[in-house]
C-alpha cells in the first residue's frame, strides 16, 4: 500500500525560489511553473531553472503550457530540468503521444464546460488529467468555484488531478464531491497574483490532510507526482 498522504497536492504559479522551496517544506507533492506569457505567474526559463534546482530530488517540477508545440515543450523540459508536463490548452492527442514516447509524465487538462471535455479524455494517452470547470477569461481555474461533483465518474475511471476555485475553507466539501487523487491550487494560496502567501499553503494543506480518510479504496490510490 502506498503510505504518502492522498490526496496528492500540486501547488501551481510560483514565480520565486524562497515560496518554492517554502511550499515543499510544508508537504506540497509537485510545483507548477507556468509558460504563458499572458498569465500574471509567467516565469521566465531562467527563474524557472532556478526554481527546479532548488527543490531537485524533492518534489515534481511540472511545466504547464497552453498550445505550444513539442519543440518548445522539449526545449523548456531540458533548459528548465522539468520533471512532468502539463498541457492547459486544446493541445492534439498526438501531442501528448509524442510527448509520452519521450518519458515525461503527462498531464492533459480537460474542462466541463470547455474544450477538450471529459468525453475526450480517452482519447488521450495522458498519465493524469487535471480536471477543471473552463470558464473565465485565461487559461486555468480563474478562482471560480464549480460543481466539483461532476468530475467523479470521471476520476473513477482516471488518475483525476482536481482544480478550480479551490481552498483550505472549502477542500473537504471538493475532495468529497470527486474522490480525486490529487488537488491543484494556485490563487487561493496567494496574497496577490504569483506571489503565494506560506501561512495559507500551510493552511490548505493542513486541510487537505484532513481528507485522507475519504478516499478509502486503497487500489486507487496511485500517485499521480
Amino acid at each position: 500500500m502506498d503510505k504518502r498522504i492522498f490526496p496528492q497536492i500540486k501547488i501551481c504559479g510560483l514565480t520565486r525560489v524562497d515560496e518554492a522551496v517554502g511550499c515543499v517544506e510544508r508537504g506540497a507533492d509537485a510545483i507548477g511553473l507556468v509558460f504563458f506569457p499572458k498569465s500574471p505567474r509567467h516565469v521566465t526559463d531562467s527563474r524557472a531553472l532556478d526554481i527546479s534546482t532548488a527543490v531537485s530530488g524533492k518534489v515534481k517540477t511540472v511545466g504547464v503550457f497552453v498550445n505550444a508545440d513539442y519543440d518548445e515543450i522539449m526545449r523548456r523540459v531540458d533548459a528548465c530540468r522539468l520533471s512532468m508536463v502539463q498541457l492547459h490548452g486544446q493541445e492534439p492527442p498526438d501531442l501528448v503521444r509524442r510527448l509520452s514516447d519521450m518519458g515525461l509524465q503527462v498531464v492533459k487538462a480537460l474542462f466541463v464546460n470547455g474544450i477538450p471535455s471529459l468525453a475526450e479524455g480517452d482519447h488521450y494517452p495522458a498519465s493524469a488529467f487535471l480536471v477543471e470547470c473552463g470558464k473565465g477569461i485565461l487559461p486555468g481555474g480563474n478562482a471560480l468555484t464549480w460543481n466539483w461533483r461532476s468530475a467523479k465518474n470521471f476520476g473513477l475511471k482516471h488518475p483525476l488531478i482536481l482544480a478550480g476555485g479551490l481552498s483550505s475553507e472549502n477542500i473537504f466539501e471538493a475532495v468529497s464531491d470527486a474522490l480525486p487523487l490529487a488537488v491543484d491550487i494556485s490563487s487561493g494560496v496567494e496574497h496577490s497574483p504569483g506571489r503565494k502567501d506560506l501561512q495559507k499553503v500551510t493552511a490548505f494543506i493542513a486541510a487537505v490532510k484532513k481528507c485522507r480518510h475519504l478516499l478509502v479504496n486503497e487500489e486507487r490510490k496511485t500517485s499521480v507526482f
